[in-house]
C-alpha cells in the first residue's frame, strides 16, 4: 500500500524524488510554525510516515537547515535556508546598498527601519536599524509577514507587472488579524492602485493593532520591485496624520537606493 500511495502522490512527474519533495514540504511547513513542530506533528501534518519524517528531518538537521530544541524536541528553520536565497538573489549587495541610507531615515524618523524582499507571495524580513526611542519595536532577521497586511509586501506588489501580482493574490489567504485587516482582493486591488499613485504603502494597524508601518519600494536598473524599506512604530508616534509627510521621506530614501542599483525616476 505504501508503494501504491508513493506512486500516487508522484505520477505527475516521472522525474519526481520523493523523500526530497517531503524534505520540500517539510521546510514549507516549519515556515508556518515559528515555534516549531515535533516529528509526530510533521508527520501527521503531511502524513508522512514517521520512519521517513525521521530520516528527512535528521538529515535535514545534520545539514544545518533545522534546529531541534532539546527540550521539546520541536524542529524550527535556520537562517542556512535563507542565506541560500541571499546568494540566488545577491541580498547581500542589496544590503549593503541599503544600510548607511536606512540609518539616515532612521535617524530623521528615530523609529525601526526595515528591509525585506518578498518570496513567492510572503515577505521576509532582511535587516533592521532600531529605532531611537526608549521602547523600539524589534523583529528577527528572516521573519515572515503576510501580505495582505504589511506594507512592504504592499509596495513590491503595487509595481508588479500584472501576470506576477496575479500570481501572488491568487495566494493570499487574507487572514484577519485585527479590526482594520484587509480580507478580500477587491479592496487589496484598490489600495494596491492607490500605493503605485502615491508611491507608498502603509500598515494601519492591520497586523497589530496599535502598530503602524509605512514604506516604498526599491527597483532594479530594470525598474522592478526587488525589496522594500518602511518604517513600524506604535500608533502614537506614527499617527495617520503623519502618513503623508512619512511616506514622501521613506519614499525618497527608497529612491537613493534604487539609484545605487542604476535606477532613476521622478516617482
Amino acid at each position: 500500500m505504501k508503494v501504491k500511495k508513493e506512486k500516487e502522490e508522484n505520477k505527475g512527474s516521472k522525474h519526481s524524488v520523493p523523500n526530497l519533495e517531503r524534505a520540500l514540504k517539510i521546510l514549507e511547513l516549519l515556515t508556518k510554525y515559528p515555534e516549531g513542530l515535533n516529528i509526530t506533528d510533521i508527520s501527521n501534518h503531511l502524513d508522512i510516515p514517521m520512519n521517513s519524517t525521521f530520516r528527512i528531518t535528521s538529515t535535514l538537521l545534520d545539514f544545518g537547515y533545522l534546529y531541534r530544541n532539546e527540550g521539546s524536541k520541536a524542529f524550527t528553520i535556520t537562517g542556512k535556508l535563507l542565506s541560500l536565497g541571499y546568494s540566488v538573489l545577491n541580498e547581500q549587495t542589496l544590503i549593503e546598498k541599503s544600510i548607511d541610507v536606512m540609518r539616515l531615515l532612521r535617524d530623521d524618523i528615530k523609529e525601526t527601519v526595515l528591509l525585506g524582499i518578498m518570496v513567492n507571495h510572503e515577505g521576509i524580513v532582511l535587516e533592521l536599524i532600531p529605532g531611537l526611542h526608549s521602547i523600539k519595536f524589534w523583529v528577527d532577521i528572516g521573519t515572515v509577514f503576510p501580505s495582505n497586511v504589511a506594507a512592504p509586501s504592499k509596495a513590491m506588489i503595487a509595481f508588479m507587472p500584472p501576470n506576477q501580482q496575479k500570481e501572488i493574490l491568487d495566494k493570499m489567504d487574507f487572514k484577519k488579524y485585527t479590526k482594520q485587516t484587509i480580507t478580500n482582493i477587491s479592496d487589496y486591488k484598490k489600495i494596491l492602485k492607490e500605493v503605485r499613485t502615491i508611491g507608498f504603502s502603509t500598515d494601519r494597524g492591520e497586523e497589530v493593532t496599535g502598530v503602524h508601518c509605512i514604506g516604498a519600494p526599491i527597483f532594479n536598473r530594470n525598474g522592478s520591485p526587488i525589496a522594500a524599506i518602511w518604517v513600524t512604530g506604535p500608533e502614537e508616534r506614527l499617527p495617520e496624520k503623519s502618513f503623508n509627510a512619512i511616506g514622501v521621506k521613506v519614499k525618497e530614501h527608497a529612491k537613493l537606493i534604487s539609484e545605487r542599483f542604476g535606477f532613476y525616476s521622478e516617482l
